[in-house]
C-alpha cells in the first residue's frame, strides 16, 4: 500500500507542477488572449481540486513538503513516512517540470532566461520584492494554507468539501504572493523548475524550501492547539 501512496503523490505532484507552471510559461502572457495572474492563480487551485477528488482516497493529496511536514507537526501525519511522501513529491515536481520543458522548448524563441515559473527574491521577484518580504510572504501563507488544510479535513468539517476549501485557498494565496515570490508555497514546485533554470534559480531555492516548511509546522501546530479534537483525516482524504 505504501508503494501506491508514493506513486499517487509522484503523479499528483507532477500535475501540480505541470499544470499550474505550465499555465504560467505558456499562457499567462500568450499575446492577445493571456490568461494574466488570475488564470495562473486558478490553474494551481484547480490542480489541486482535481487531485484531492482523484487521489485523496489513496495518500490524502499532499502534493506539497511543506503539507506534509505541517500535517505530521499537527498530529496528522506519522512521523515515519514524511520522507518517502517528500521524495515522491519531489520526483513527480522534477517529472512535471520535465514535461513542461519538452513543450515550452518547442517555440521558437523560448529561453530559460525568462525565469521557467521559478520563484525568487530580489531581482528575480516578479515584483522586485527583497529577501525578507519574500520569506515573511512564504512562512505567512504557508502557515494559513496548512491552517486551511488542517480544518477543512477535520472531523467535523463539512464533509466533501476539503478539495474545494483547499483549492480555493491556493487560488487566493497565488492572487496575493506571485508579484512578491511568484508563489512557492511548496518546496517541491520549486525544485521542478530551478532544477532546469539552474543558476540564480538554484542558488535562491533554498528560502522555498526553509520559508514553507516553517510556515507548514507553525500553522499545523497552531490549528492542533486551535481544535478541540485535533485528531482528523489528512488533506483531501474525505
Amino acid at each position: 500500500m505504501s508503494a501506491k501512496k508514493y506513486t499517487a503523490e509522484a503523479i499528483g505532484t507532477f500535475w501540480l507542477t505541470f499544470g499550474g507552471c505550465g499555465s504560467a510559461v505558456l499562457a499567462a502572457a500568450f499575446p492577445q488572449v493571456g490568461i494574466g495572474l488570475l488564470g495562473v492563480s486558478l490553474a494551481f487551485g484547480l490542480t489541486v481540486v482535481t487531485m484531492a477528488f482523484a487521489i485523496g482516497h489513496i495518500s490524502g493529496c499532499h502534493l506539497n513538503p511543506a503539507v506534509t511536514v505541517g500535517l505530521a507537526a499537527g498530529g496528522r501525519f506519522p512521523a515515519g513516512q514524511v520522507v518517502p511522501y517528500i521524495i515522491a513529491q519531489v520526483i513527480g515536481a522534477v517529472l512535471g517540470a520535465g514535461l513542461l520543458y519538452v513543450i515550452a522548448s518547442g517555440k521558437a524563441g523560448f529561453d530559460l532566461a525568462g525565469g521557467f515559473a521559478s520563484n525568487g527574491y530580489g531581482d528575480h521577484s516578479p515584483g522586485k520584492y527583497s529577501l525578507m518580504a519574500g520569506f515573511v510572504c512564504e512562512v505567512a501563507m504557508t502557515a494559513m494554507f496548512l491552517f486551511i488544510i488542517m480544518g477543512s479535513t477535520h472531523g467535523k468539517a463539512p464533509a466533501g468539501f476539503a478539495p474545494l476549501a483547499i483549492g480555493l485557498g491556493l487560488v487566493l494565496i497565488h492572487l496575493v504572493s506571485i508579484p512578491v515570490t511568484n508563489t512557492s508555497v511548496n518546496p517541491a514546485r520549486s525544485t521542478g523548475p530551478a532544477l532546469f533554470v539552474g543558476g540564480w534559480a538554484i542558488q535562491q531555492l533554498w528560502l522555498f524550501w526553509v520559508a514553507p516548511l516553517i510556515g507548514g509546522v507553525i500553522g499545523g501546530v497552531v490549528y492542533r492547539w486551535l481544535s478541540d479534537e485535533p485528531d482528523g483525516i489528512v488533506a483531501g482524504n474525505k
